[in-house]
């Protein structure tokens, strides 16, 4: 890489010497899997080294993830102290993640806590919801809130209690409400560009050294409906 990379660059959300947060596109993976796309994590360390003049590899930690064709902010570690400090947060639920869902599909009530049981399947990585427990499923609880809608499409504002494979949207799709674009779980068209309309709005956290809290927020995806909602 010859240059800076401009287009990870502005979009940096937050970055001192033990963090850095950016506000990812739907599409990118995390880390690195089978498909050899290149991965964020490999993106931005290049960019690290470029920027600082780095002889060597640059440090990143991965602390929390997002599915590929969902958006919105991600925390990375830039030092090891910041990453075990901020995967005990994750570990011990201490931060809090709000997120922003667009349905089809109008809730029966304005706002509301949802509570299923869920299953993972790893041969098709999908995850299947059920109302009753069982030994084989794991607890699911959500909030939600309408916040706003248009003629057709209903915004959510969803903030996870627990962290489920796929939780949001298994426990949207099993209450009638699939999310926009997301044909995994049901919703009956793609968007054009492979997402699904949930984007990880914000996220508060205790920084790991300063140990002050911190909130960040992802400006939505530059898509009409998403400005729309913004706006």
């Amino acid at each position: 890489m010859s240059a800076i990379d401009a287009d990870l660059e502005r979009r940096i959300l937050f970055e001192d010497n033990h963090l850095l947060a950016i506000n990812k596109k739907a599409g990118e993976i995390i880390q690195g899997d089978k498909t050899g796309d290149e991965a964020l994590n490999e993106r931005i360390k290049k960019f690290l080294q470029k920027k600082y003049n780095k002889p060597g590899d640059a440090f990143l930690g991965i602390v929390h993830r997002l599915d590929r064709p969902t958006s919105g902010v991600v925390i990375f570690a830039k030092t090891s102290k910041g990453a075990s400090r901020l995967s005990a947060q994750f570990r011990e639920k201490e931060i809090s993640k709000t997120y922003w869902a667009i349905t089809s599909v109008k809730p029966q009530s304005d706002s509301g806590t949802l509570q299923h049981y869920l299953k993972k399947n790893p041969k098709n990585n999908k995850s299947s919801a059920r109302p009753l427990p069982s030994d084989d499923r794991k607890q699911a609880v959500l909030d939600y809130e309408l916040i706003k809608e248009s003629d057709r499409y209903f915004l959510l504002e969803v903030k996870p209690v627990t962290g489920r494979h796929h939780q949001i949207r298994v426990q949207l799709a099993a209450e009638g409400m699939p999310i926009k674009g997301d044909l995994k779980y049901g919703f009956d068209r793609s968007n054009k560009d492979g997402s699904i309309s949930l984007h990880a709005r914000s996220i508060t956290f205790k920084h790991p050294t300063s140990k002050e809290e911190i909130t960040l927020k992802a400006p939505v995806p530059e898509d009409k409906l998403w400005q729309f909602f913004e706006g």
